[in-house]
């Protein structure tokens, strides 16, 4: 029996699938934590999400921004961008299923036999593990409610820059969306930045959120993916970033959660 942790899929299914069979992962017997972001932009999306879905008793998704924004799509009646490739899971007749599917699973999850969080983000600085737990399920019974196609609608609105007992539950709905699926960088007052979406540089108004003092003294596993311009590399023992870019031309990579090895796989982009 094994646990594994993978970064975004985003469509590349024969990658993801050499992986597997790599690591000769048994359904029956192992189970993979996805970190999100399993749809969009890559060639077969509808085959990764609907082997995710067949074996779905041994694999758990901590939902991305691109899966959230999927559901959205289809629960708002929004067009698909072409970029995102997602014509094939929109065609399916298995669509509304595949859409129920992606709604029981979490923003966040805590192994505790592996001290490891999962989040396709991360962990905002300023949440506690047993906090973020409390935000990500309350997220989830919004996104999971009668309502929730209200909650897709708000999700597009301005980020709330802090939190307020004020906020509606429309608005911490968004901001607790926003930092376990679109968090990155950090600014001096220590709130979301969302336009910022490159490689770590030497600018003095932005901090990563892993290098905050709460994430650099937590002991305990941080594992996500959403982040593919780090290449895999945070310089913390402890935090692992997952998403190696495969559907840019990257890599996929895989993590032991019990030896956190990781095994990685080259895009067959690398080869065209």
């Amino acid at each position: 029996m094994a646990d594994y942790a993978i970064g975004d899929l985003q469509g590349c299914f024969n990658e993801f699938s050499t992986l597997l069979k790599r690591v000769d992962f048994n359904p029956s017997k192992d189970h993979l934590y996805l970190v999100g972001d399993i749809v969009a932009r890559g060639p077969d999306s509808l085959a990764c999400l609907d082997y995710i879905y067949r074996h779905q008793d041994s694999m758990t998704i901590t939902l991305g921004n691109h899966d959230l924004h999927m559901v959205a799509c289809h629960y708002l009646n929004k067009p698909i961008n072409p970029k995102d490739k997602l014509g094939a899971i929109f065609n399916s007749e298995k669509l509304p299923t595949y859409i129920s599917y992606l709604q029981t699973q979490p923003l966040a999850v805590y192994l505790k036999k592996h001290n490891s969080f999962i989040a396709h983000a991360g962990l905002n600085p300023n949440w506690s593990i047993e906090n973020a737990l409390k935000y990500a399920e309350f997220a989830q019974s919004c996104y999971q409610s009668a309502k929730a196609n209200v909650f897709f609608e708000k999700m597009y609105q301005p980020h709330p820059t802090h939190w307020d007992a004020e906020l509606t539950d429309f608005e911490k709905f968004r901001y607790i969306v926003n930092y376990f699926t679109r968090m990155r960088f950090l600014t001096n007052e220590n709130t979301l930045e969302l336009s910022a979406k490159g490689a770590i540089n030497d600018s003095k108004s932005l901090t990563p959120w892993f290098m905050h003092p709460n994430i650099k003294s937590l002991e305990k596993n941080l594992i996500f993916g959403h982040w593919a311009a780090l290449e895999g590399v945070t310089k913390l023992k402890h935090v692992h970033a997952l998403d190696t870019g495969c559907v840019w031309g990257g890599t996929m990579t895989l993590m032991d959660l019990k030896t956190q090895q990781k095994i990685v796989e080259n895009s067959a982009l690398l080869s065209k």
